[in-house]
């Protein structure tokens, strides 16, 4: 299995995703839409602000973010 992920807040998950192009679009109440340009379409991805977001809302958030666990934990360091 490639990389395990840690338990994260919305904040990393957030600014490991700018990391990675996206951009802030919207946010309504605890969620925030962030939006990237991938292949002649938009990528939105909707990540809940939580102080610890679980292991499943992260890994459908990676698949709308159209990235692997790898390519993720890069964009953390």
């Amino acid at each position: 299995m490639p990389g395990k992920l840690p338990i994260l807040s919305g904040n990393k998950i957030v600014k490991a995703l700018k990391n990675g192009g996206f951009y802030f679009v919207t946010q309504k109440g605890s969620h925030v839409k962030l939006k990237r340009e991938f292949n002649g379409r938009e990528l939105i991805v909707t990540v809940p602000m939580h102080r610890e977001v679980k292991k499943g809302v992260l890994l459908n958030i990676l698949k709308q973010a159209n990235l692997t666990r790898q390519e993720f934990l890069e964009l953390l360091k």
